[in-house]
């Protein structure tokens, strides 16, 4: 293995994959993803409809002892489970509710969303710092959890870096909870944007945009689409058209969780088609603009089992997310990190479109990304087979520091650094020509052998404290004296 530079120190806590964290999913049988028959709702309902009353009470009663530990508000899911089997049911025959409630436990099942794994963190700081000792900073963790199927959800943990630079993360809550879904409003130059990708940029398109506004609502763009349809004989391509902007509409929305809800029980969950098998590698970054208000992004992969897209989290207090798809050819591929702040009167943000190289873009909308600059090639063994980007870049006097990510033979993953000029990311001044980070021995085994990986750290109290996934098996945290990786940044690959 290469030897790193010595500088990370491993704090002792590590995360774990906490399989007794489950939600509740709607179950129907015969639809669980791999039969190819019609779903068996109709005999299994006939025979909750068969039981005695007795067999029903002593059936919940059952459920009630064994699962309600387990959940925040079961009753509400089962009702609400039950609500889909409406059209089912003779309306003139109501039925009692304790049998209501055992037929929506009947189309219910439990979701491990760490059953798999629990990787790839990132860490930014907590918009709520009230009660933190002097010197300390409270932080949210943002953690991949990965399930059955290997379907991927956002989870978060809590805790506090101390006035030394160490690391304590908080114990989650027993509770997981997927909050509610919302539509929200959608944006015309992101839809825009991705349509010009997908060379949807033609008469059809004008014509749907001429009367929206900047933003509209879903029922906005309907009343365009129809409209288009009414009048489409003399404009080509209006039906592919027509497809692809429902299609993109459908990416925009929001999550809205409880305000009693914790946030280490807060789950966003693959809520559209185009992340159905996975909501991957979230890269939070706590942006402040130009009047001093903060922001909480997150660029993420959606995976719909055979298409990658990214999408963009936006949120103030973690309590209320809303979700936009990504446009243009620098956001074509995973691992766009905002920078946290503009840059020039632009955003900024870290690029991997190709693949391989680590890039710079600009744009004067966060979800649009038309293209990218050169940053960073594969140069040292460790890096031969790509680079990418282990989260956002840091601002430090020196510069911008940027944890990397290098992947060599073996596959194996390690974790570099480089520094780029303060009003010119595209120009590197520094870099580590060793890791800062690799998999040491005992972090060479799990569900992805050789691999440690972050998407995103932190410095407090002149220390990095980076959080990272450990053979997407299990969570460390290592930190860093921030002067020290910077001095050898500098001795290692000073650029003039």
């Amino acid at each position: 293995m290469w030897a790193p530079t010595g500088l990370a120190h491993r704090a002792p806590q590590r995360l774990l994959p906490d399989t007794r964290r489950v939600i509740s999913r709607l179950f129907v049988p015969g639809q669980e993803g791999f039969e190819t028959q019609e779903s068996r709702t109709g005999p299994v309902l006939q025979r909750i409809l068969a039981l005695s009353d007795e067999e029903v009470r002593e059936a919940l009663r059952d459920l009630v002892t064994h699962f309600a530990g387990r959940h925040r508000d079961l009753y509400d899911t089962w009702r609400i489970h039950a609500d889909e089997l409406a059209d089912r049911l003779d309306s003139s025959h109501a039925l009692s509710e304790s049998r209501m409630l055992l037929l929506g436990a009947t189309f219910t099942n439990e979701y491990a969303i760490e059953g798999a794994a629990l990787c790839n963190p990132s860490m930014v700081a907590h918009p709520n710092q009230d009660g933190v000792a002097p010197g300390s900073l409270r932080f949210v963790m943002s953690v991949r959890g990965i399930g059955e199927g290997h379907r991927s959800s956002i989870g978060f943990r809590t805790g506090v870096v101390d006035a030394r630079g160490s690391c304590t993360i908080d114990v989650p809550v027993a509770f997981a909870s997927t909050g509610h879904f919302e539509h929200t409003l959608l944006d015309a130059e992101v839809l825009r944007a991705e349509l010009r990708r997908r060379d949807c940029a033609g008469e059809a398109t004008d014509y749907i945009f001429a009367t929206l506004d900047q933003r509209f609502t879903p029922a906005d763009l309907d009343e365009r689409l129809d409209s288009l349809r009414a009048h489409m004989s003399t404009r080509g391509h209006a039906v592919g058209t027509i497809d692809s902007v429902r299609e993109v509409a459908k990416r925009f929305y929001a999550i809205v969780f409880g305000a009693s809800t914790t946030l280490s029980e807060r789950v966003l969950w693959p809520a559209i088609d185009a992340e159905s098998v996975g909501m991957e590698d979230a890269r939070f970054v706590r942006f402040i603009d130009d009047a001093g208000e903060a922001t909480y992004y997150a660029t993420y992969t959606a995976y719909s089992g055979s298409v990658i897209s990214q999408q963009l989290l936006q949120t103030e207090d973690f309590q209320t997310f809303t979700s936009t798809p990504m446009a243009g050819r620098a956001a074509a591929n995973k691992g766009l990190a905002l920078f946290p702040r503009l840059i020039n009167g632009r955003f900024a943000a870290m690029s991997r479109s190709d693949r391989e190289t680590n890039t710079v873009a600009f744009a004067d909308h966060p979800a649009v990304w038309t293209s990218a600059s050169p940053c960073q090639q594969p140069v040292e063994t460790w890096e031969t087979v790509q680079l990418g980007n282990c989260g956002p870049p840091i601002e430090t006097d020196a510069g911008w520091l940027v944890l990397t990510h290098g992947v060599g033979p073996m596959r194996t993953y390690s974790i570099g650094a480089i520094l780029l000029d303060l009003d010119d990311p595209t120009r590197v001044i520094g870099r580590l020509r060793r890791p800062l980070l690799a998999p040491a021995d005992d972090e060479r085994h799990g569900y992805v052998p050789n691999v440690v990986y972050s998407c995103g750290a932190l410095v407090h109290a002149g220390t990095l404290v980076m959080p990272y996934g450990i053979c997407d098996s299990a969570i460390g945290v290592a930190t860093v004296p921030l002067q020290d990786l910077l001095d050898e940044m500098f001795s290692d690959g000073r650029v003039d």
